[in-house]
């Protein structure tokens, strides 16, 4: 039975890792945005990754070299946790830098903003 357990855990960690197949926990994938859908949220995603993100993935979100595109399917079919895990840790296998430096809200709006590309 505990084996059992054991293996549904590891399948269900592993389908979580879908951004940055980083290594953050199941309950990053359940935060609710709450700037989602809001336009003024948006707007200020926009001028913080205009700020932030744009040196790697540019000012059109399509990304440089090995930069993941940001309106890639992988980022719109993420779950805001997951975002929200990824800015806040970043991911050194792929030189994502983790932007915890930022306030929570701020990063909300990133998020806000990466939804609607």
């Amino acid at each position: 039975m505990y084996l059992c357990f054991c293996a549904v855990a590891i399948l269900r960690c592993s389908a979580e890792r879908k951004v940055h197949q980083s290594n953050r926990p199941q309950t990053a994938s359940r935060p609710a945005n709450p700037c989602d859908p809001q336009e003024d949220a948006r707007r200020a995603g926009a001028k913080l990754h205009a700020r932030h993100c744009a040196g790697c993935h540019r000012t059109d979100a399509r990304g440089m070299g090995k930069t993941l595109p940001l309106a890639s399917p992988e980022v719109r079919n993420a779950s805001h946790g997951a975002l929200f895990w990824v800015l806040r840790n970043g991911s050194i296998w792929h030189g994502m830098p983790s932007f915890s430096h930022l306030p929570d809200e701020q990063r909300w709006q990133l998020i806000t903003y990466l939804k609607s590309l």
